[in-house]
């Protein structure tokens, strides 16, 4: 039957609609149909518009959570075929249909001139939404995912042999920590590689991504894939210019403080030059940390500590573990990186993650937790739009909790370490987030350069001389000499700017508000975290300046800013290192 009527009095779909998606995973697209074609029937008003809506989240929930899990299964094991067959299906038969079905729900809204209270935000991005709608965008869309996967792929094959094994290069991270240099640069050379084996297939990639990318644009009538994807990530409160400026802060602030690091750094290993492979290692030979053996340990600890930062979100993530939402461990063939995702309509989330043992994967949880904390709170939100968040405050939910649960990564708190090893974690912790923003700089310059470009940014090699240009600037101060040839493909390797492109500016504005709701912290830990859980609890109902404003942050790009929080975390390092000193 069609799929849209005339308007009729409202029909009830409830009924209609699983209260466990898993019943939903095997829906035909005639099944979606009916449930948007009771909601394209309905006769708008002010009286039902609330249910409506209501209606309308229940069945995005759904589509989305089976979206969700799909996905999720082809990331726990990209070798797994049937999970990548299901997943495609999905996207061509579902995904398509329903966001083209989804565009007619919008324009009714629109159409009817109703503005539901708490909904201004949304409605917002549904007036965005509908100007940037083509029809026949949709199939490039899918094309862009699949081609995500096939990048996760090649990502997720890349293993290497180390003494006598074969393991993933993330496997071989711990060695990177290790006192012994000789060992640490040949297993550096040796990820180095087998990442460059890649480089090909990931080139012949990039130019599908690329020619997907630039017609997307040019259906929706944008002369360039940058202003097309601004809009579409609804980016109201900045603009490319201010990240140009953001870069042009860290260029003048941050870079200095970082090589005022390594200057340290080589000075206290005895080193003329800093070498890649120098980075890792605690530079006074100390044995690396080593938080956890087991994955049920990481679990164990971070509750702990997430307990005592709040007892509500401690229970949160014991919810996490006894559902099975939490997969951590690194293996053979799942996808790279970690990432937390929501099932919407279980209103849970589900982290993704790689840990191997490492202090960093201590972090990945505590980040990616920040994330789930997030979905917690804003699950009494009525309408799925409302819990749509942007990426520049959904992050400081991640990147405010890995500082937040800081004081409590000692035994004694609950965590992992000892007292001198927990000051040593939060050292190089405080070192890394400086160090981050230049290389956020270089990933985001790239990508602006790359859409300002678009013809040079299809050439893998002239991506390749853009990326070491971009280095230079920001990095400084490691020596790369004889192995320039791998630094240039370092843009390969980010997923980033293959999969989620114009994604990274966030997580450098977020660090920035994470480092001011920490300076609250330093003060008032309890208030700052009440602070942040409250803003945590809006959502997506006020903008991105009120989201910040709420934590007790402020949206920034300006030097005096970033100046100020590298100010402390210079000062906190310094504090830390004078207690080990006298330890």
């Amino acid at each position: 039957m069609p799929l849209f009527h005339p308007a009729v009095d409202e029909v009830t779909m409830n009924d209609n609609v699983p209260s466990e998606v898993r019943q939903a995973m095997s829906w035909s697209w005639n099944r979606y149909a009916r449930e948007f074609d009771r909601l394209a029937r309905t006769k708008l008003g002010e009286r039902n518009v609330d249910d409506w809506l209501v209606r309308w989240s229940r069945l995005s929930e759904i589509i989305s959570e089976v979206y969700a899990r799909l996905y999720v299964a082809t990331s726990q094991n990209t070798t797994d075929k049937k999970a990548e067959a299901s997943y495609h299906t999905f996207l061509e038969r579902i995904m398509e249909p329903a966001e083209a079905a989804d565009q007619k729900l919008k324009e009714m809204l629109l159409a009817s001139g109703l503005a539901p209270s708490g909904f201004e935000i949304p409605l917002q991005k549904i007036r965005t939404s509908t100007e940037l709608f083509r029809e026949a965008n949709l199939p490039l869309f899918t094309r862009e995912r699949k081609l995500g996967s096939e990048y996760d792929r090649i990502i997720g094959a890349q293993t290497v042999q180390w003494e006598g094994k074969e393991i993933t290069i993330a496997q071989l991270a711990p060695v990177m920590e290790e006192t012994d240099r000789k060992r640490r640069e040949r297993a550096w050379r040796l990820a180095a590689e087998r990442r460059s084996q890649d480089s090909q297939s990931i080139g012949e990639l990039w130019s599908k991504f690329m020619k997907v990318r630039l017609q997307q644009a040019r259906n929706a009538d944008f002369e360039d894939y940058r202003s097309f994807r601004w809009k579409l990530l609804h980016r109201y409160d900045y603009t490319p210019q201010d990240c140009l400026s953001f870069h042009q802060a860290i260029e003048k602030t941050v870079v200095p403080a970082v090589q005022d690091l390594y200057t340290a750094r080589r000075e206290r290993m005895g080193l003329d030059q800093l070498r890649p492979w120098d980075l890792g290692v605690d530079p006074v030979g100390r044995p690396p940390l080593r938080p956890f053996k087991r994955v049920n340990r990481l679990i164990g600890r971070s509750s702990r500590i997430f307990h005592r930062v709040d007892p509500e979100l401690g229970d949160q993530f014991d919810i996490m573990a006894r559902e099975g939402l939490l997969d951590l461990a690194n293996r053979k063939g799942k996808a790279p990186g970690g990432y937390c995702i929501d099932f919407d309509v279980a209103k849970r989330p589900f982290i993704f993650m790689n840990a191997v043992g490492l202090h960093g994967d201590v972090e990945t949880v505590l980040h990616e937790s920040g994330h789930s904390f997030h979905t917690f709170a804003t699950a009494r939100l009525p309408y799925l739009a409302q819990r749509g968040v942007g990426m520049e405050f959904a992050e400081v939910a991640s990147m405010a909790m890995e500082l937040l649960a800081s004081p409590y990564l000692s035994a004694s708190q609950g965590g992992f370490y000892t007292t001198q090893e927990a000051a040593r974690a939060r050292i190089d912790h405080l070192e890394g987030s400086i160090m981050f923003w230049p290389y956020m700089a270089v990933v985001d310059a790239f990508q602006h350069w790359v859409y300002e470009n678009p013809e040079s940014g299809r050439d893998i090699e002239q991506c390749d001389i853009q990326w070491e240009a971009l280095a230079r600037r920001f990095m400084p101060g490691v020596d790369w000499s004889g192995l320039e040839g791998y630094r240039r493909q370092g843009w390969q390797q980010k997923l980033h700017i293959h999969t989620v492109p114009f994604y990274y500016v966030e997580y450098g504005l977020a660090q920035l508000g994470a480092i001011q709701v920490w300076a609250n912290a330093l003060k008032d830990q309890s208030a700052a975290v009440t602070a942040y859980r409250q803003a945590l609890a809006l959502g997506g109902t006020v903008p991105l300046p009120e989201l910040f404003k709420a934590a007790g942050a402020r949206l920034a790009f300006d030097s005096e800013t970033l100046g100020e929080a590298v100010s402390l975390m210079v000062r906190t390092i310094e504090e830390l290192e004078q207690g080990l000193d006298g330890s």
